[in-house]
């Protein structure tokens, strides 16, 4: 019997990626119901069929709202019965959101604002909220969004009652919505060049299931408050951009005329750097690092719960501070062109595109 049996999880944002790789990961469970939280219909109707041919002995668990982040009272309206929640919907694309900050605002901050009132106030038992590295020192108004959501939730969970509230932190997604793995593959199928932004730019890097792992470990061990980090590998833009081309070389020579074509490979053109983008990624902070519990294969930030009453900081201070270092995509572990080509092979993203 798992912590799931006959309970109802709802998804916000539950058409993307994440919400994907939850229903495929628990829908032969024995939980109750998943609920598919969004804005989008053609999204869900896609999704309804597409599990109803899959899963057609376990489809009936899922049940769809319409509905936005941005409506409280869509979110009170999804809320009853509802006992745990994986608040996944956002405005992710960085450049589109330098473009439209007000409307990361909107999504990030006041949707996840409603989301956590809603959840609150229904009594749900516990709601995980989907953070970045990008709200580790933000420069980019997604990043300053994500951050801010982060601050809600922490401040949202020192008045919660019941309801534990959590966030988790993660690093690129591979073979997510919108990420740049699968753009690379329609360029070799097109027979164009990949296009990267800066070949020395490094990134964290971490499956989908892997960011399922994330939020199931926040969900059993954090505590209200908490923000849980992935102790995630990285690797350069260019080394990634290498092992997607030797994955899908034969591909490549498909499109532009066979083995003996020239070149024998695509070509990886620079673009430069784009709107609100970051050198490397950052995904805990020197302060977080000072106060942070190592649990092995992640890292708890517990949250600052201390009062408004700042007279006594005038005289204290935290030497530990100044002696930790920040966990970032250059200071993790670096893969090399082996080792990201094997971690991005794994993928089912990846085979099942292989096999076309």
């Amino acid at each position: 019997m798992s912590i799931f049996k006959d309970k109802v999880l709802m998804i916000t944002g539950g058409t993307g990626s994440f919400g994907n790789a939850v229903l495929k990961r628990f829908l032969r469970t024995d939980i109750g119901e998943i609920r598919i939280f969004s804005r989008d219909e053609k999204k869900q109707d896609d999704m309804r069929h597409e599990y109803q041919a899959k899963y057609p002995d376990v489809a009936h668990k899922i049940k769809f709202y319409i509905g936005d982040v941005r409506d409280l009272q869509s979110c009170k309206a999804a809320m009853p019965g509802v006992d745990y929640i994986f608040h996944a919907a956002a405005l992710k694309q960085v450049p589109s959101c330098e473009f439209f900050p007000m409307q990361a605002v909107y999504t990030n901050v006041i949707g996840t604002e409603n989301v956590l009132t809603a959840a609150i106030e229904a009594k749900v038992k516990s709601v995980i909220c989907l953070s970045t590295d990008k709200a580790a020192y933000p420069i980019n108004a997604m990043g300053i969004t994500k951050a801010i959501e982060e601050k809600v939730a922490i401040a949202k969970s020192r008045f919660s009652g019941e309801t534990k509230i959590c966030c988790t932190r993660y690093g690129n997604v591979m073979c997510s919505r919108g990420s740049v793995i699968p753009l690379w593959i329609d360029q070799i199928r097109a027979g164009q060049p990949i296009t990267l932004t800066e070949p020395s730019m490094t990134r964290f890097i971490m499956s989908l299931d892997e960011a399922v792992d994330l939020v199931l470990f926040a969900f059993e061990h954090g505590r209200n408050g908490d923000i849980l980090v992935q102790k995630a590998p990285a690797c350069t833009i260019q080394t990634q951009a290498e092992a997607v081309r030797e994955l899908f070389a034969g591909q490549w020579r498909s499109s532009v005329g066979g083995p003996a074509a020239e070149p024998a490979e695509p070509e990886i053109k620079v673009i430069g750097i784009r709107h609100g983008e970051k050198m490397y990624e950052t995904l805990l902070t020197k302060e977080e690092a000072a106060k942070a519990e190592d649990l092995g294969g992640f890292y708890r930030v517990p949250a600052d719960n201390r009062t408004l009453n700042y007279d006594k900081f005038f005289t204290e201070g935290n030497k530990k501070a100044v002696l930790i270092d920040e966990f970032n995509s250059n200071n993790t572990r670096r893969l090399d062109l082996a080792e990201t080509k094997a971690k991005i092979a794994a993928l089912e993203y990846i085979q099942e595109e292989l096999r076309k």
